[in-house]
């Protein structure tokens, strides 16, 4: 066979691709949430589908399919056609539920393809204001002294609200109770009732009630103080070295959606995230930053999130329902 048949031949077969990549998209696309409506993933996928549409030229059509902390999404866009058509929001469960004692029925890792991520969204640790502490070296030395006697409460097991609160039980080797609810409502208010001691959540959700002198804010999880609250200091600032956690969010197709089709998702993405309403609307509403990068970055994360995860249920004894 010659060079000339050889390149024929190439050519040949990666026109259908090339072709594909530049009709794309050419019907509605599918959002898959793994949470339901109302909720940060909910509210930043409509968010997203409103100003994908005006690059892609194709409306984006959210589909809400709660359950299993995000796996039933997942396992349901790792199980579509890869073409580009059925896109998931994920956030950190997709990474922590590897290491729940039911395995998902895919493998993030493998099963699906990273587009880019889309949002930073760090949770705060608050306090009621009637508990005898101010600041987070007075918790620990609080919960020391207290073995078992404090509890936190939680949106449910294996959420990032759970294993912050198993996380930093474990770096402050002071031990402290678990209390799950079904949703961040009625966790605030068990911590407002002083059934619980403490909770992690979003800062939008607890800055009105530390505006209030109810709540006290101790620290946020993230590596970096957020915009949202910059006065709060990070928990690893405040006295914990290493506490680093971050409920971030990215957008995912099924594996081996072709590589010009995940490009082009991904520069509608960051030119979306990199406009400056967008990283408003984000901030204002979630307490959320948008985080541009490539597929490449994407991916990375979700491993180094699974490893971290791992080690942290691991060490903490987490059990994950």
């Amino acid at each position: 066979m010659t060079g000339l048949v050889r390149l024929f031949l190439l050519a040949a077969a990666l026109l259908p691709v090339a072709l594909h990549a530049q009709s794309f998209p050419a019907k509605p696309i599918r959002l898959v949430v793994g949470f339901s409506a109302g909720g940060a993933p909910d509210i930043i996928a409509r968010m997203l589908s409103v100003k994908l549409q005006e690059g892609l030229g194709q409306p984006l059509v959210v589909e809400n399919r709660p359950g299993a902390t995000g796996n039933i999404a997942a396992d349901v866009v790792a199980k579509s056609p890869s073409d580009g058509y059925t896109l998931l929001i994920g956030n950190v469960s997709l990474a922590i539920s590897t290491h729940a004692a039911t395995k998902p029925p895919f493998d993030p890792a493998q099963d699906l393809e990273p587009i880019g991520m889309v949002a930073s969204l760090p949770l705060m640790l608050v306090v009621n204001a009637a508990l005898p502490v101010s600041s987070m070296r007075e918790l620990i030395e609080y919960a020391k002294a207290r073995p078992g006697a404090l509890n936190y409460a939680s949106v449910g097991y294996g959420s990032p609200h759970h294993l912050s609160g198993e996380l930093l039980s474990s770096l402050a080797k002071a031990k402290m109770l678990h209390v799950p609810y079904k949703g961040g409502g009625a966790a605030i208010q068990a911590v407002l009732a002083q059934e619980t001691h403490l909770l992690f959540l979003t800062p939008l959700a607890l800055i009105p009630h530390v505006k209030a002198g109810k709540l006290r804010a101790l620290g946020v999880t993230s590596g970096k103080r957020t915009a949202a609250a910059p006065e709060v200091p990070t928990i690893a600032e405040a006295g914990l070295a290493g506490f680093d956690v971050d409920n971030w969010h990215a957008l995912y197709a099924a594996r081996g959606t072709p590589r010009e089709v995940v490009l082009r998702l991904n520069s509608e993405l960051n030119r979306v995230l990199s406009a400056a309403d967008v990283k408003q609307q984000l901030l204002s509403q979630q307490g959320a930053e948008a985080w541009p990068s490539t597929p490449e970055e994407a991916r990375s994360h979700l491993r180094a999130e699974i490893d971290k995860w791992g080690r942290i249920v691991r060490s903490s004894g987490a059990r994950l329902e």
